[in-house]
């Protein structure tokens, strides 16, 4: 079902980066939007593209894709080549939604915010998270007054689960397989920080005009990452937490926490003058302990197609704000100037950390005179190089496994540690999770000889290179997941048995 928004009138849209890009071809259907046109470099992901967009020309040739008859185009490639192919594409001629975040340096945020003020298209930031059903409601509700003035909030985009830095964005693990990702390899979470500050920034209007963090030398285990600052000065990728604290344009603050961690945290917290919303319970009535209400936010509108969208809905919005403003000229939340805020926020973010926390302005690139001080800040952090996790005169016959043996061996170590650690637990979980514990350590001691298998094929990576970043990381791994005491099987059989015999 296509939805008429717009008279009649139909954007006609590219997409540069299908991987990622394939994710809006449902919600563009819906809006009226024709994806018309698609490039990418990878013969596979150009493929799958065409599965579900079969009437998009498309092509790996970006000269070729700019030829192309159409108005807009969704910018979704490399996260460190935004802002360079944002500007190809509005020297194209083409309105643009980009991909977070929206440039890398404060250089290329200058050049990219004159670019757009000179070619008079639309620019949009495709922030996601502000736009899902809470915070929308959120939103309304601060726009009608209720919040008062915002105090202090405190948003989280963190990530649990399987490192992502070892596979392509579906999943499969990276050929050539010694490596890591080329880019979520080495990033840091304070790069990545448009989907926790995002949304407190659409939710109250304000800018974030400060920042200060301090430096995080602890990282997960088993991941693969410089030995930290204080060694040899290289930042965490996404293996280690990135918070700050923000002061937004009305004096209030923002603890603004990214990361990855052994678990997934969306948690908000959010605090007004005159209500509170506490990530579970709207308190209301202007004054202390005034009513606590549990909240069922609704949709404003086309909210069934929305629910059919990725995050939470706001892939539907972003698309729809950006389609709405090419055709009646509406503004849409995600303006170069706010993208450039949102931005620039965690490139200082970072900069504070490795300066021991020193406060940082976060530059207001509106204004000309500000954007000249920063014409030439090409400052990046030091990271690790993905590509060269392995020592150069390596047997690939080895290494190239280190992809593939770890998309198989990270879930087992995970099931291993909840097994291990929750029979450590079980007399304390409530009576309704203590199922759940049984059922993971049944699960351990029927896939006991995949496991140790697993364990044996990353185990010859590790003794292969042990000093690499690789193998290092891989005997990091193997400990978390008790190597010693999974590989001694008649005695780990004993245990769970017994286990599980009186449980």
């Amino acid at each position: 079902m296509s939805l008429d928004l717009f008279g009649g009138r139909r954007l006609k849209m590219g997409i540069w980066g299908l991987g990622r890009g394939s994710a809006f071809v449902n919600s563009a259907r819906a809006l009226g939007i024709d994806i018309v046109a698609g490039c990418d470099f990878d013969d596979i992901v150009r493929n799958k593209f065409h599965e579900i967009c079969p009437e998009a020309v498309l092509t790996d040739n970006e000269e070729d894709f700019f030829k192309l008859d159409f108005e807009a185009v969704l910018v979704s490639t490399f996260c460190p080549n935004h802002a360079q192919d944002t500007i190809k594409a509005l020297k194209a001629g083409k309105h643009v939604l980009s991909e977070v975040t929206a440039f890398f340096t404060p250089a290329q945020g200058v050049e990219l915010v004159e670019e757009v003020e000179k070619r008079g298209l639309v620019y949009n930031l495709a922030e996601n998270y502000p736009f899902t059903k809470l915070n929308m409601y959120l939103a309304r509700l601060y726009k009608q007054g209720i919040f008062g003035e915002l105090a202090y909030a405190e948003f989280d985009y963190v990530h649990g689960g399987v490192n992502p830095c070892v596979t392509y964005l579906d999943g499969t693990p990276l050929v050539p397989g010694n490596r890591l990702h080329h880019w979520r390899g080495w990033l840091n979470y304070h790069y990545y920080c448009t989907h926790s500050l995002g949304p407190i920034m659409v939710i109250s209007g304000l800018r974030p005009e400060k920042v200060t963090a301090f430096p995080e030398d602890v990282f997960c285990k088993g991941t693969v990452h410089g030995k930290g600052r204080k060694v040899d000065g290289i930042v965490p990728n996404l293996c280690a937490f990135a918070p700050s604290l923000i002061q937004m344009s009305n004096g209030s603050v923002v603890r603004n926490l990214m990361g990855g961690s052994v678990s997934d945290s969306h948690q908000k917290r959010f605090f007004g003058t005159k209500a509170a919303y506490d990530g579970k319970y709207l308190h209301i009535g202007g004054a202390e302990r005034g009513p606590r209400l549990e909240i069922d936010p609704q949709w404003d509108e086309m909210g069934q197609e929305a629910e059919k969208a990725g995050h939470g809905g706001g892939d539907f919005w972003e698309l729809y704000y950006f389609a709405r403003q090419i055709v009646t000229g509406e503004k849409a939340p995600w303006d170069i100037y706010a993208a450039s805020d949102v931005t620039l926020a965690g490139i200082q973010a970072l900069r504070s950390a490795l300066s021991e926390g020193e406060p940082m302005e976060i530059p207001d690139f509106r204004k000309k005179e500000v954007r000249d001080r920063y014409r030439n800040d090409n400052w990046m952090a030091k990271h690790i190089e993905p590509e060269k996790i392995f020592p150069e005169d390596q047997d690939t016959s080895i290494t190239n496994d280190f992809a593939p043996a770890c998309k198989a061996f990270v879930p087992l170590v995970t099931l291993v540690r909840s097994a291990l650690d929750g029979m450590k637990v079980y007399d304390a979980v409530k009576k309704e999770n203590k199922i759940l514990v049984i059922e993971k350590v049944k699960e351990l001691r029927s896939r006991l000889d995949e496991i140790r298998k697993s364990y044996s094929r990353v185990r010859k990576i590790a003794d292969a290179y042990p000093s690499s970043q690789g193998g290092e990381a891989l005997r990091e791994k193997l400990e978390l997941g008790e190597e010693a005491r999974i590989m001694d099987k008649d005695a780990l059989l004993a245990e769970l048995d017994d286990f599980l015999i009186h449980a």
